[in-house]
């Protein structure tokens, strides 16, 4: 995947304009919190916005080095179980968007990738794939490289959804319930 570390632009999750409420800051020196998703490496982050800046969900915002306009600045990664109930809700939605905007980052995936082991390869990782479907993946990737999930779809037989199958298994990432990260910057 991308060799960057650091997210340039993250789409909020979850707007928290009073701080968390179980923060035990008296109210006059708590700050304003967006919970948000990297776009590029999918990282659940923690940013403070600009004073009086009021953000909303879905919104994307600059958090890269550099001038920012709207957040003053990202406290840092995020873990999973601190996400509020609304950012959990949104996270899917969100997910799914990112990958139909990336879809040939997602494609080339299962363009390129390779065996983990001698006995296991990538593409297994992905849920609902077997050595059947792995199988049948490198098979018709050698005759021509996938074009799009609709590409995948025509070409492998019986093949569950390719665009659910990545997002469950970015959702599976994001929850920490995954061994190896292919998609998500934990």
């Amino acid at each position: 995947m991308e060799q960057t570390r650091k997210e340039e632009e993250a789409i909020v999750l979850d707007f928290l304009q009073h701080g968390y409420p179980f923060d035990k800051t008296p109210g006059y020196k708590k700050t304003a919190i967006a919970q948000c998703i990297g776009t590029t490496r999918l990282t659940l982050l923690e940013a403070v916005p600009k004073k009086d800046v009021f953000l909303k969900t879905n919104e994307k915002v600059y958090i890269g080095d550099g001038k920012r306009d709207k957040i003053h600045h990202v406290n840092g990664k995020l873990r999973p179980d601190r996400l509020t109930s609304s950012a959990q809700s949104e996270l899917k939605y969100v997910i799914e968007k990112l990958v139909n905007e990336n879809e040939k980052k997602y494609v080339d995936f299962f363009n390129k990738a390779q065996p983990l082991t001698t006995r296991m390869h990538t593409l297994e990782l992905l849920p609902g794939l077997g050595k059947k479907h792995m199988w049948e993946i490198i098979e018709a990737r050698r005759e021509v490289e996938f074009t799009s999930f609709d590409d995948i779809k025509k070409r492998v037989k019986l093949l569950p959804d390719p665009k659910k199958i990545i997002i469950k298994r970015i959702v599976s990432e994001l929850e920490g319930k995954e061994k190896y990260s292919l998609f998500v910057d934990r």
